[in-house]
C-alpha cells in the first residue's frame, strides 16, 4: 500500500507547534502524489494549507482506539507526537503516571500522593506477568525478581531522570517491593535495615533545589543480595560523584543537605546543646540560598526519623553524637571570619567564637588552625616557604576543608551502612537498583554536569546495545529475517571524553602542572578538537567555554573551576593539623592509609563489552575525574553482567503542579532519556506485533466466509492478510505472531472501521426504508379513504331525483312491514318454545326440591330422637358420676368422724381407768378410817375409866368433828346441785346434736331429688352441699368443745361408758382393717401403673417391629427406582449391617408420602375427641381440688380433737358423785347407740351402688374414647388419675382394673364407625406392605449375603477400652484414617462420636487421669494430622467436621440445660456424670478455628489463580469483547490458549469445595461461612485486578463481569446458599461492572453514579472512570470534566482512601451448636477403622 493512500480525507496528522510542540489536524482533502500542499482542518475549525513535499509528509495520528495504550510500542504510528499524545492522555486525563515503552518504564512525577503503593498493591503484582497488569514500578521489580529466581541470573534496575523527576522515590519503592515479597526467615529483620538505609542517605545526600525539594545530589547503586531461597541476605551500597560544592554554596531558593537543617531544628535538645548550634539562619552554609524551610516538611520530625533509622541499623548513641559533632563543626567552620591584612595577607582571630567551637568539637589546636587557614606551606628542593594567602584564597581554603570533611563523613556513613547490611552467608544472586542522575543541561554547566552527562553517555550506549540485542532475539525467536537496523551509536562521544588524549586525560594532565589553569586546559581542547571532531565545538561569542554534541542535545560547558574541582585538594598543613586531631573520627578521616576498595570489585568477574582505557599514572587516580571514570567502569561491568530493567523518570512541569503536562519539558526529557530512541529503533523494523489469536479476534469481521471455513486460524490470518495488504514487505509471519511495519495496523483499523461504518449504513438504510414505507402506506390508505368518501358523495348527488326519492321511501316502508311481520312470527315461535322448556324445567326442579325436603325432614326427626337419646344418656351418666362422687365424699367424711370418735373414746377409756384407780384408793382410806374408829371405840371403853379427867377434852373434840361434818355435808349438797345443772345442759346439747343430724339427712335426700330432676342445677346444689358440710363441721366442732367442757365436770360418768368403750374398740379394729385395705389398694395402684408402663414398652416394641416389617415388605424394584446411587452404595456395603439399615431407613421415607394425607385426616378427627377428654380431665381436676380442700379441713378438726383430749387429762376426781352419775351414763349410752345405727345405715347406702357407678362411668368413657387403639392406650394413665378416688374403697379395686381394660380394648361408638373402617383399610395396607418388605429382605439377603441378627441388644452408648489401647485408638482413628473412600459410607462425624463414646466410658469409671490422657491425646493427634496435611483440602475438611462434631458432643452431653433441651430422653441419659469438660471445649474451639483458617487458606490458594482468568479475562459472552494490540510487554507464545481458565473452571472449583465440605459432614452454617469467604476473595481479587488493568475497563468487559456474577448467583441458588450473605460480598464488583456500563456524560449521570456506587470508595470510582477505555471508535472516553463532577460529589464521603480491597481479610467464624440426632447406643464401628479391640457396652 502506498504511503500516499494513508493521507486520505478525514484522517488526522500531527504538525509542529511552537507552544504545544505538536498539534492535531484533520485532512480536508485526499492527498495525491506530487501535491505541494496538504489541506488541513485544525481542531479550532480553521483551515490550513500545510506545505509538504513527498519526503517530509507530516506524521499521521493513530486511531483513537490506540490512544492511551499501556505500551507505546502498541501504537501503529511510532513517532514523537504519538508518544507525546499518548502520555498526555494517560497522565493528564486518566491520571496514570506509568507507561511502558518497550523495555522501558516511563514514570511521570505526579507531585501528589497516590494510593497505589500499599501492601495490597504489592501482593496484587506479586507473581503476575509484566504485561498482565497496568504499568507500575512494582511490575518492573516483579519482573526482575522473577527472572532472578527463574534464571539464577543477577538483575539490575536502572532508574534515571533529571532532578525532580522522582528517581529516589521510584528506587525506594522498588527496594520496598523486594523487601516485602522476599522476607527472610531469620529474626534479623534484614529487609527493615535495607529500607532504613534510605532515610539516612537521603538526609546526608539529598537537598532542596529549584527543581526538586528532595533532590539526590549523588548517584547510588544498591546491591540487594539473595540466598538460594530468594530471600534477602543483606545489601551493599556504592555512591558516585557527591556534589560537595553544595556544602559551601547554594543558589537562590536552594538549600544545603537536609541533615544540617535537621540538626539546627533540634539544637535546643539537651543531648545536642554541647554542639552550640542555633537556627539555620545563623550559619553561612545554611542561609546562602535564602530558603531554610521546605513547605510541608518538618525538619524536627525528620531528625527523629533519621535517628530512629540510625538506631535500627545498629548505630549507637555515641556514633550518632560523633557524626553530629562533625556536622556541627562544618557549620561553625563556615562562620569563621577571615579578615584582610594588607593586599597579600589575611588572618583569622584565635578568639573567634565559631573557630573555638570548631576546634573544641574536633579536638584541634586553635592557633594552628587559625594559622594555616590564612597561610600555605610550599616545599621546594632547597627550602620550605610559608606563604600568606589573600582573603579570597583563605576563604577558598576554608571551604575546601569543609567540603573535604563532609565528603569523608559521607563516605564514612555509607561504609558503616554497608557494614550494618553485611551478611555472613553466601550470596546466590543479587538485584541492583541504580539511582543515578539523568542528562542535565543548565544555563551554566560545570564539572559536575560534565561528569553526569559522561555517565549518561555510557548508560545510553549500554541501553542501545541491550535494546538492539532484544530486538534481534525476538526476530530470531519468531524466524523473521534479520536486517541490520541503523541506530544511534554514541561511541564517538565517549571516545572524545575518555579516550587517550581525550578531554579527561587532558584535564588530569593540566592538573599535574603547578601553574595549570582552566584557560590553558581549554586552549588545549581547542587545539586538539576544533575542526577535527564534529562532536566538539567552540562557541562563537565565548573563549571560556566549549560545546559537546551529546546523544540528547548540545551542551555548553564553562571551563571555570574544572581544574580545582578535579583536583579536590586541601593544603597539606591543614590536613596535618586535622590528622593530629584528638577526636578519633576526624583523625581517621585524614589518615595516609588508602581507603579500602569497594567490595563490589571482588565479586564481579565479568568484563565489559568494550575495552576502556585505564589510567596508568598514580596522579591520575587521585583526581576526581579519574576516580569517577574508574567507578563508572566498575558500574558498567556490573550492569553488563546483569539483566537490566529501565525506569525513566520524567518531570512533567517545572512548577511542581500535580498532573500538569508541559509538552516542551517532557519532549526534552524524552529525547534525553532514550525513550524516543527506543521508539525509533522499533519503528525502523516491525513495531506492531499481533498474535494470530488476537488478529483473528480483532479482524474476523473483515474475513470472508471462505476464509473463516478454514480450520487452522493461522492459515485464516495469512489468507486474510494477503487480501488486505498486497505489499508483502509490510508484514511478516512469525511462529506465533504477525509483524507489521509502521502504519499497517492503523490501515487495518481503518478497514475495520469502514466495514463497521458500512454495516451501520446498511442497517440504517433498511430501518429508514422501513420507516418511510410504513409512512407511505399510512398516507396512501388515508388518501384512498378520502377518495372513497368523496366519490361516494359525488355519486349520491348525481343519482338523487324526486321520483327516485319516492320509490326509495316506498321500498323502505314495504321493507319495514315485511321485516316486522317476519320478526314477530319468529318471536312468537321462540316464546312458546321457551315457556314450554321453562315449565318442564321448573317442574323438575320443584319435584327434586320436594324430595330433598322430605328426606331432610325425616333425617331431622331421626337426628332429633337420636340426639335426645344421646343427651339423656350423657345426662344420666353425668348424674350417676356426680352422685358417686358425692356419696364417696360423704362416706369418707363419716369414716373420718368414726375415726375421730374412736380416738375420743379411747381417751375417755383411759381417763375412766385412772378415775377407777383413784376411787379404789379412796375406798381403802375409808376402810382404814373405819377400822381406826372401831379401835378408838374399844380404847374409849378402856380409857373411860382411866381418862375421866380427859372426858371434857374429848367432848370438845367431838363437837368440833360434828361441826366439820356439817360443813362437808353442805358442800356435798352444793356439788350435787351443780352437777345436776350441768347434766341438764348436756342433755340439751345432745338433743340439739340429734336434731341437726336428722336435718342433715333430710337435706341430703332433698339434694338427691333435686339432682335427679335437673342436671343443670347440679353444680349449684353441689356448692350448697359443700357449704352445708362446712357448717356441719363447724357445728360439730362447737358441740365437741362444749361436750369436752361437760366431761371435765362429769368425771364420775366414766364407769357408765365401759360398754360403749368396748363397742368403740371393735369399731377401732374395723378402722384399722380399713387402713390396711387402703394400703393394699395403693400397692395395687402401683402394680397397675407398672403394668401400664410395661404395656407402653410392649407397644413401642411392636411399633418398631411393624416399622422393620414395613422396611422388609416394600417392592425391591420400586425402592431401587426411588433410591439414589449413594443409598445403593449404603446397601452394598459388605459386612456393615448398620449402613444397610441406614439405606433402608431412607427407603421408608418413600412410604411416608403415601400416609401423609391419611394422617392429616386422622389428626383432625382425633383433635375433636381430645378436646372432650381434656374437658373431662379439667372437671376431674376441679373435683380433686375440692376434695383436697375438704381433706385439709378434716385435718384441722383432727388436730383440735387431739388438743382437747390432752386437756381432758386434767379433770378433777369426784369420788363422791360416781354413784349419782350412773343413771346419766345409761341415758348417754342409749343415745349413742341410736346415732351409731343411723351412721351404719348411711354407710351401707354408698357401698350398695358401686357396680352401677362403674357401669355408668364405663359407658361415659366409651363415648369419649379416641378412635384408634394406640390413642386409647395413651389415655389410660389419664383415666387412672381421674378415677384415683375410687381406688381408696376396697371393693372398687377389681372393678377399676376391669373398667380400664374395657376402655383400652372396647370398640368404637356409632359416631366413629367411618374412622374405624379407615383404620381397617390402613391395617390391610400395612399387612400388604409387610409381605412386600419380606420379599425385599429375602432378595437383599441373596444379593449381599447379609444375615440379620437374631435379636436386638440394648447398648449404653459407651466403648470400653484399656489404658494401653489409647495409643492404638489415636493411631487408627485419627493419624492413619483416610477420609477418601470411607466418608461415603459413614455417618457425619463418626470418628468424633467414637471418641466421645470412649470419653463417656472414662467418665463412667470416674477416672480423671484416664479421661485427661484421652482428651489430650485426641487433641494432639488432631493437631498433628492437620499439621502433616496442611495443604490437603479433603483432610482439613474431614477433621474440621469431626472437630466440630466432637465439640458439639461435649456440649450436647455436658448436662447443661441450654444444650439438653435439644436432646431426646434417651440422649439425656447419656450425659456425662462425673467431669466438667468446659476447658477442653475451649481448647477444641481454638483448634477448630485454626483448622478453619488453614482450610480457607488452602481453598484460596487453589482458587486464586483461576479467579482473574475466569472472572475477568474469559469471555463468557462470546464475541462481545474485541482484542486490541498489546505491545512489547504482553506477547503470547501460542495461538490458542487451550489451558486458559474459564468461568466454568471457577464454578467447578467452587462445586468441588462444596461437595468436599458436604461429603465430610461439615455443618451447613460453617459451609455458608466458608462460601461467603470464598466469594469475598473472588470479588476482591477480581476488583483489584480490574483497578490495575486499564485494558479491562470497558463497557463490554462490564457486561462480561455482570454475566459471570450471574453465574455465581445461579450457583448459590443451585446449592441453596442464598442466605449465606455471599452475594453481598460481590456488591463492590457488581457496582464496578455497572459503572463500566452506565452512561457517563451528563450531570445527572454523575449524580446517579455517586448515589448508586455505595460499596465502592471514592478513590476506586475515580480510578475506574479514569481507566475507562473504549474498545472501538463507537465508544467515547470519559471526559475529564465529568470525572471532576463525580469527584466533587464524592468529596463528602468519609470512606477509606485505599484503592485495593484487602484480599487477606477473614470474616469472623462462629461454630454453631447442632445437636447430633444419632443415638450413641446405635452407633457401630466399621471394620475398616481397625478398632476391633473396642467393645460396646
Amino acid at each position: 500500500m502506498a504511503v500516499a493512500e494513508l493521507y486520505a480525507q478525514y484522517n488526522r496528522v500531527w504538525i509542529p507547534d511552537p507552544e504545544e510542540v505538536w498539534k492535531s489536524a484533520e485532512i480536508a482533502k485526499d492527498y495525491r502524489a506530487g501535491d505541494r500542499v496538504l489541506q488541513l482542518l485544525l481542531e479550532d475549525g480553521t483551515e490550513l494549507d500545510y506545505p509538504v513535499d513527498p519526503g517530509s509528509l507530516p506524521p499521521l495520528r493513530n486511531p483513537d482506539i490506540l490512544v492511551g495504550e499501556n505500551d507505546l510500542t502498541a501504537l501503529s504510528y511510532l513517532h514523537e507526537p504519538a508518544v507525546l499524545h499518548n502520555l498526555r492522555i494517560r497522565f493528564a486525563e486518566s491520571k496514570l503516571i506509568y507507561t511502558y515503552s518497550g523495555i522501558i518504564l516511563v514514570a511521570m512525577n505526579p507531585y501528589k500522593q497516590l494510593p497505589i503503593y500499599g501492601d495490597a498493591i504489592i501482593h496484587a503484582y506479586s507473581g503476575q506477568n509484566m504485561g498482565d497488569m497496568d504499568p507500575h514500578i512494582f511490575a518492573v521489580a516483579e519482573e526482575a525478581y522473577k527472572q532472578m529466581a527463574r534464571n539464577n541470573r543477577n538483575q539490575s534496575i536502572i532508574v534515571s531522570g533529571e532532578s525532580g523527576a522522582g528517581k529516589t522515590v521510584s528506587a525506594r519503592y522498588a527496594m520496598r517491593y523486594f523487601a516485602t515479597v522476599s522476607k527472610s526467615s531469620s529474626n534479623a529483620h534484614v529487609e527493615d535495615k535495607v529500607l532504613a538505609s534510605n532515610p539516612i542517605t537521603e538526609a546526608v545526600g539529598n537537598a532542596k533545589t529549584t527543581r526538586n525539594d528532595n533532590s539526590s545530589r549523588f548517584g547510588k547503586y544498591t546491591e540487594i543480595s539473595f540466598d538460594e531461597r530468594n530471600q534477602i541476605l543483606g545489601a551493599n551500597m556504592r555512591t558516585y560523584l557527591l556534589e560537595k560544592s553544595r556544602v559551601v554554596f547554594q543558589s537562590e531558593n536552594e538549600r544545603n543537605y537536609h541533615i544540617f537543617y535537621q540538626l539546627c531544628a533540634c539544637a535546643q535538645q539537651s543531648e545536642l546543646k554541647h554542639l552550640k548550634l542555633g537556627s539555620a539562619e545563623e550559619f553561612n552554609y545554611t542561609r546562602m540560598g535564602g530558603s531554610t524551610v521546605i513547605e510541608g516538611v518538618n525538619d524536627r520530625d525528620d531528625m527523629l526519623e533519621t535517628r530512629k533509622t540510625f538506631t535500627l541499623l545498629g548505630f549507637k548513641e555515641d556514633f550518632q553524637m560523633d557524626v553530629f559533632k562533625v556536622l556541627a563543626a562544618i557549620l561553625h567552620l563556615g562562620n569563621v571570619q577571615v579578615t584582610t591584612m594588607g593586599n597579600e595577607r589575611s588572618s583569622v582571630s584565635e578568639d573567634d567564637r565559631h573557630l573555638m567551637v570548631f576546634c573544641e568539637l574536633l579536638g584541634l589546636e586553635t592557633s594552628k588552625v587559625a594559622q594555616w587557614l590564612c597561610n600555605r606551606k610550599i616545599v621546594t628542593a632547597s627550602e620550605t616557604v610559608v606563604k600568606p594567602m589573600t582573603r579570597p584564597q583563605a576563604i577558598n581554603a576554608r571551604d575546601a576543608l569543609a567540603k573535604k570533611i563532609y565528603a569523608h563523613l559521607f563516605d564514612f556513613i555509607v561504609e558503616r551502612i554497608n557494614q550494618a547490611l553485611d551478611f555472613s552467608g553466601k550470596q546466590h544472586t543479587f538485584i541492583g537498583v541504580l539511582d543515578i542522575y539523568g542528562f542535565e543541561t543548565f544555563d551554566v554547566n560545570s564539572f559536575e554536569q560534565f561528569c553526569i552527562n559522561y555517565a549518561n553517555e555510557k548508560l545510553q550506549q549500554q541501553f542501545n546495545l541491550h535494546v538492539f540485542k532484544l530486538e534481534q532475539e525476538e526476530y530470531m525467536k519468531e524466524d523473521i529475517p534479520w536486517t541490520l537496523i541503523d541506530f544511534y551509536d554514541n561511541q564517538p562521544v565517549i571516545d572524545l571524553i575518555e579516550a587517550k588524549m581525550g578531554i579527561l586525560e587532558l584535564l588530569d594532565e593540566e592538573c599535574l602542572l603547578p601553574h595549570g589553569t582552566d584557560e590553558n586546559w581549554l586552549q588545549k581542547l581547542y587545539n586538539n578538537f576544533v575542526n577535527k571532531n564534529a562532536l566538539f565545538e567552540k562557541p562563537r561569542m565565548s573563549n571560556t567555554s566549549f560545546v559537546i554534541q551529546h546523544f540528547a542535545d548540545k551542551v555548553e560547558y564553562q571551563c571555570e573551576g574544572f581544574l580545582e574541582k578535579n583536583r579536590d585538594t586541601v593544603y597539606d598543613m591543614l590536613v596535618e593539623t586535622l590528622r593530629a586531631s584528638k577526636f578519633h573520627l576526624c583523625a581517621t578521616f585524614f589518615q595516609e592509609n588508602p581507603v579500602p576498595s569497594s567490595p563490589f570489585g571482588a565479586m564481579i568477574t565479568v568484563k565489559s563489552a568494550k575495552q576502556v582505557i585505564k589510567p596508568n599514572s598514580k596522579h591520575f587516580r587521585t583526581t576526581v575525574g579519574s576516580k569517577f571514570r574508574s567507578s563508572l567502569y566498575l558500574l558498567m561491568e556490573t550492569l553488563n553482567a546483569t539483566t537490566p530493567h529501565y525506569v525513566r523518570c520524567i518531570k512533567p512541569n517545572d512548577g511542581k503542579l500535580p498532573f500538569e503536562f508541559d509538552s516542551k519539558r517532557i519532549v526534552q526529557q524524552l529525547r534525553a532519556c532514550g525513550v524516543l530512541e527506543t521508539i525509533r529503533i522499533s519503528a525502523q523494523s516491525y513495531p506492531s506485533r499481533w498474535t494470530y489469536l488476537e488478529f483473528y479476534s480483532r479482524y474476523g469481521i473483515l474475513m470472508t466466509q471462505q476464509e473463516l471455513s478454514l480450520s487452522d486460524k493461522k492459515e485464516v490470518c495469512k489468507a486474510a492478510l494477503h487480501r488486505f495488504i498486497q505489499d508483502s514487505n509490510q508484514y511478516q509471519f512469525g511462529r506465533t505472531k504477525i509483524f507489521f511495519r509502521a502504519g499497517q495496523v492503523a490501515y487495518l483499523e481503518k478497514l475495520r472501521l469502514d466495514k463497521l461504518r458500512q454495516g451501520c449504513i446498511v442497517i440504517q438504510k433498511h430501518v429508514r426504508g422501513w420507516l418511510q414505507r410504513r409512512k407511505f402506506l399510512r398516507e396512501r390508505q388515508a388518501a384512498l379513504t378520502i377518495q372513497q368518501y368523496f366519490r361516494g358523495q359525488q355519486t349520491v348527488r348525481k343519482a338523487i331525483t324526486a321520483t327516485a326519492l319516492k320509490e326509495a321511501w316506498a321500498a323502505i316502508i314495504l321493507q319495514k312491514h315485511c321485516r316486522g311481520y317476519l320478526v314477530r312470527n319468529l318471536y312468537q315461535l321462540i316464546r312458546v318454545a321457551t315457556i314450554t322448556i321453562q315449565a318442564h324445567t321448573r317442574g323438575f326442579l320443584a319435584r327434586r326440591q320436594y324430595r330433598k325436603l322430605l328426606q331432610e325432614h325425616k333425617a331431622v326427626i331421626l337426628q332429633k330422637y337420636a340426639r335426645a337419646w344421646l343427651a339423656r344418656r350423657r345426662f344420666q351418666n353425668i348424674r350417676r358420676f356426680v352422685l358417686n362422687i358425692q356419696l364417696t365424699y360423704r362416706v369418707q367424711r363419716l369414716q373420718k368422724k368414726l375415726e375421730d370418735q374412736s380416738r375420743e373414746n379411747h381417751g375417755l377409756v383411759e381417763k375412766l381407768t385412772s378415775l377407777a384407780a383413784l376411787r379404789a384408793g379412796d375406798l381403802e382410806k375409808v376402810q382404814k378410817l373405819e377400822a381406826e374408829l372401831e379401835k378408838a371405840a374399844t380404847h374409849r371403853l378402856s380409857y373411860e375409866e382411866k381418862g375421866r379427867r380427859y372426858r371434857d377434852t374429848v367432848k370438845e373434840r367431838l363437837s368440833k368433828l360434828q361441826k366439820h361434818n356439817a360443813e362437808l355435808e353442805l358442800q356435798r349438797e352444793q356439788a350435787e346441785l351443780t352437777l345436776q345443772e350441768k347434766t341438764e345442759e348436756l342433755k340439751e346439747k345432745m338433743d340439739k346434736l340429734t336434731r341437726q343430724l336428722f336435718d342433715d339427712v333430710q337435706k341430703e335426700e332433698q339434694q338427691k331429688l333435686l339432682l335427679e330432676k335437673s342436671f343443670e342445677l347440679k353444680t349449684q346444689a353441689y356448692e350448697k352441699q359443700i357449704e352445708s358440710l362446712r357448717e356441719e363441721i363447724k357445728a360439730l366442732k362447737d358441740e365437741k368443745t362444749q361436750l369436752h367442757h361437760q366431761l371435765e365436770e362429769g368425771r364420775v360418768t366414766a364407769d357408765s361408758l365401759k360398754g360403749e368403750v368396748a363397742r368403740l374398740s371393735k369399731q377401732a379394729k374395723t378402722i384399722s382393717e380399713f387402713e390396711k385395705e387402703i394400703e393394699l389398694l395403693q400397692a395395687q395402684k402401683i402394680d397397675v401403673e407398672k403394668h401400664v408402663q410395661s404395656q407402653k414398652r410392649e407397644m413401642r416394641e411392636r411399633m418398631s417391629e411393624v416399622t422393620k416389617q414395613l422396611l422388609e415388605s416394600y417392592d425391591i424394584e420400586d425402592v431401587r427406582s426411588r433410591l439414589s446411587v449413594e443409598d445403593l452404595e449404603h446397601l452394598n456395603e459388605d459386612g456393615e449391617l448398620w449402613f444397610a439399615y441406614e439405606g433402608l431407613k431412607k427407603a421408608t421415607r418413600v412410604l411416608e408420602s403415601h400416609f401423609q394425607s391419611q394422617k392429616d385426616c386422622y389428626e383432625k378427627e382425633i383433635e375433636g375427641l381430645n378436646f372432650k377428654v381434656v374437658h373431662l380431665s379439667q372437671e376431674i381436676n376441679h373435683l380433686q381440688k375440692l376434695f383436697r380442700e375438704e381433706t385439709g379441713i378434716n385435718e384441722s378438726i383432727r388436730h383440735e380433737v387431739t388438743r382437747l383430749t390432752s386437756e381432758n387429762m386434767m379433770i378433777p376426781d369426784f369420788k363422791q358423785q360416781i354413784s349419782e352419775l350412773e343413771r346419766q351414763k345409761q341415758d348417754l349410752e342409749s343415745r349413742l347407740k341410736e346415732q351409731t345405727e343411723k351412721m351404719e345405715g348411711k354407710l351401707e347406702e354408698p357401698f350398695g351402688h358401686p357396680n352401677q357407678a362403674r357401669e355408668d362411668e364405663g359407658t361415659q368413657a366409651k363415648a369419649v374414647a379416641a378412635p384408634g387403639k394406640e390413642r386409647l392406650r395413651d389415655k389410660i394413665p389419664e383415666l387412672q388419675e381421674a378415677s384415683e378416688f375410687l381406688k381408696k374403697q376396697p371393693e372398687a379395686e377389681g372393678e377399676v382394673r376391669c373398667i380400664l381394660h374395657q376402655e383400652a380394648s372396647s370398640g368404637l361408638s356409632l359416631e366413629n364407625r367411618d374412622l374405624e373402617e379407615e383404620l381397617d383399610m390402613k391395617d390391610r395396607m400395612i399387612k400388604r406392605l409387610q409381605d412386600q418388605v419380606k420379599t425385599l429382605t429375602k432378595t437383599i439377603e441373596k444379593a449381599n449375603n447379609v444375615h440379620l441378627p437374631s435379636g436386638p441388644k440394648e447398648y449404653l452408648g459407651m466403648l470400653e477400652y484399656k489404658k494401653e489401647d489409647e495409643a492404638k485408638i489415636i493411631q487408627n482413628l485419627i493419624l492413619d484414617l483416610k477420609p477418601r473412600g470411607v466418608v461415603v459410607n459413614m455417618i457425619p462425624g463418626l470418628p468424633a462420636h467414637i471418641l466421645f463414646m470412649c470419653v463417656r466410658y472414662a467418665d463412667s469409671l470416674n477416672d480423671a487421669n484416664m479421661l485427661k490422657s484421652l482428651m489430650n491425646s485426641a487433641i494432639s493427634g488432631i493437631k498433628h494430622v492437620v499439621k502433616e496435611h496442611f495443604e490437603d483440602l479433603e483432610m482439613l475438611s474431614f477433621w474440621l467436621s469431626n472437630t466440630c462434631h466432637f465439640l458439639n458432643c461435649l456440649k450436647q452431653y455436658s448436662g447443661e440445660e441450654e444444650f439438653m433441651k435439644y436432646n431426646s430422653p434417651q440422649q439425656n441419659k447419656n450425659c456425662l456424670n462425673n467431669f466438667d469438660l468446659t476447658e477442653y471445649r475451649q481448647i477444641l474451639s481454638d483448634v477448630a478455628i485454626r483448622i478453619y483458617h488453614q482450610f480457607i487458606v488452602v481453598m484460596e490458594n487453589n482458587i486464586q489463580p483461576i479467579i482473574v482468568p475466569g472472572m475477568l479475562e474469559y469471555e463468557s459472552l462470546q464475541g462481545i469483547s474485541g482484542l486490541k494490540p498489546t505491545g512489547f510487554r504482553k506477547r503470547s507464545s501460542s495461538i490458542d490458549d487451550t489451558d486458559a481458565y474459564t468461568m466454568t473452571s471457577v464454578l467447578q472449583q467452587l462445586s468441588y469445595f462444596y461437595s468436599t465440605m458436604c461429603q465430610n459432614g461439615l455443618d451447613p452454617e460453617l459451609v455458608r461461612q466458608a462460601v461467603k469467604q470464598l466469594f469475598y476473595l473472588i470479588g476482591a481479587v477480581t476488583l483489584n485486578s480490574l483497578l490495575l488493568r486499564k485494558d479491562m475497563c470497558s463497557c463490554r468487559k462490564g457486561m462480561q463481569i455482570r454475566c459471570n456474577i450471574s453465574y455465581l448467583e445461579e450457583w448459590l441458588k443451585d446449592k441453596n446458599l442464598q442466605n449465606s450473605a455471599a452475594k453481598e460480598t460481590l456488591e463492590p464488583l457488581s457496582q464496578a461492572a455497572w459503572l463500566l456500563q452506565v452512561k457517563k456524560t451528563t450531570e445527572s449521570d454523575a449524580k446517579e453514579i455517586s448515589e448508586c456506587c455505595t460499596s465502592l470508595s471514592a478513590v476506586q470510582i475515580i480510578k475506574i472512570l479514569n481507566s475507562y477505555t473504549p474498545i472501538d471508535d463507537f465508544e467515547k472516553r470519559v471526559a475529564p470534566s465529568f470525572v471532576r463532577k463525580v469527584q466533587a460529589l464524592l468529596n463528602n464521603r468519609g470512606d477509606s482512601s485505599q484503592l485495593m480491597l484487602d484480599t487477606k481479610y477473614l470474616f469472623q467464624v462462629t461454630f454453631p451448636f447442632t445437636a447430633s440426632p444419632h443415638a450413641l447406643e446405635m452407633t457401630q464401628i466399621p471394620s475398616s477403622f481397625k478398632l476391633g479391640f473396642l467393645r460396646r457396652l
